[in-house]
């Protein structure tokens, strides 16, 4: 794979060609979003398109059907389709990093999800917020999951849970694989940003989950994965919350990219209301505005790129990240997805009453990129807090790191 060196930084060529499945598949996507939209799911031609590209394997084992390639190309791919479409986009992205966290778990569940459907796609909601009890052979799961990114077009379900004894003392958290015959999807995504994700809410009710189907949490953080040693490379030797923490991001990224190119195409011959007529092209303040998002876009892409060269030298040498070093991956992906809201919202309000407009692609990218700071990887104060706690040598406030 061809590569373009900057400092220590390794970016992905534009030759690569699932980038440019990506970048050819996004015009598509976006004729499509205003439908999207009102379906408050993805199309299924933009689920089948991006499957048919191999998109959704990006990070899918190889020994399953997948592409296993790497999180450079993870993020460009995925920066190209949310210029096109921020809810294609976000499934994309979390999905692949589903199919990711599949491949840690037992050989006999990766067979399950993907043997006789090298094609299945999995919806995941990994807080643990169901509840879980060992019986003969497996465990017995009832929850409520709200949030399942996917869920129309979900083959399977990896839901996360607490696994208790009988006195309802708990022994372990982890996520729980269920095929879709098992989990109730209920149709009640109706919101303002990410609006075509069909993030609805799913309910599973006593349902019993063989052994094999079940991976700790704790123990996958610790690096002990049971399926892991399955695969070649470095991929899956990874740490699992900054690879996850990294699937969340590379949405607002495109969208942020996308923003700079719309508002540009719009300046041309564009007049400023409550002006002499002045060209809103020839403005000081204009340059600054498009200089200043460009900027933050621009680091945000950087830091992204440097989480991921992390990532891969740690597994690729076999030796673990420190602590401190997975805390700041989530601040860094947290952080970046800010610099991202920032630099829409600079030519939010640049771009007048105008952009208020529903067809207008600024707007939906505004509110895109809040839904996806919203999320709890994604929130910049929560996890500033968490990296000052382990930069100052304070015990860490939170055990998904």
């Amino acid at each position: 794979m061809s590569a373009i060196a900057v400092s220590n930084l390794q970016f992905t060529s534009p030759s690569d060609d699932i980038v440019a499945a990506a970048r050819g598949l996004a015009p598509t996507l976006r004729s499509r979003w205003a439908d999207a939209e009102q379906l408050r799911r993805l199309p299924d031609a933009n689920v089948a398109e991006m499957n048919g590209a191999g998109l959704y394997k990006i990070l899918q084992p190889a020994r399953s059907g997948g592409r296993q390639d790497n999180l450079h190309v993870f993020i460009d791919a995925l920066a190209e389709i949310a210029r096109g479409c921020g809810s294609s986009a976000w499934c994309l992205g979390v999905v692949n990093a589903h199919h990711w966290l599949a491949g840690l778990f037992p050989l006999q569940a990766q067979d399950d999800i993907f043997a006789e459907n090298p094609d299945a796609l999995v919806s995941a909601v990994i807080g643990p917020r169901g509840r879980a009890v060992k019986v003969d052979g497996g465990y017995r799961l009832t929850g409520f999951w709200p949030f399942c990114s996917g869920s129309p077009h979900a083959d399977w379900f990896m839901l996360g849970g607490r696994l208790t004894a009988e006195d309802g003392a708990v022994i372990d958290e982890g996520d729980f694989l269920l095929p879709r015959a098992d989990v109730v999807v209920k149709d009640d995504w109706d919101v303002g940003g990410l609006r075509a994700s069909g993030s609805n809410s799913v309910v599973v009710n006593d349902i019993f989950v063989p052994t094999h189907r079940f991976l700790s949490i704790p123990t996958a953080i610790a690096g002990e994965n049971p399926g892991a040693a399955a695969h070649e490379g470095w991929l899956y030797q990874s740490e699992v919350m900054p690879v996850l923490a990294l699937g969340v991001a590379p949405a607002v990224l495109g969208l942020a990219e996308g923003a700079i190119v719309d508002f540009k195409a719009r300046l041309p011959g564009k007049t400023v209301t409550y002006t002499f007529d002045e060209i809103q092209i020839d403005m000081p303040t204009t340059h600054m505005q498009v200089a200043t998002a460009e900027m933050k876009a621009r680091c945000a892409r950087l830091l992204l790129h440097d989480l991921a060269d992390q990532i891969q030298s740690a597994a690729a040498n076999g030796r673990r990240m420190t602590l401190e070093a997975r805390a700041r991956a989530r601040m860094d992906v947290a952080f970046a997805g800010r610099l991202c809201l920032e630099a829409i919202e600079v030519l939010f309000l640049a771009a007048g009453g105008s952009a208020l407009a529903s067809g207008n692609p600024i707007q939906r990218a505004h509110r895109d990129a809040h839904a996806i700071n919203m999320h709890g990887l994604m929130n910049l104060e929560t996890n500033l807090e968490m990296y000052g706690r382990v930069s100052l040598g304070l015990p860490q406030n939170s055990p998904l790191i």
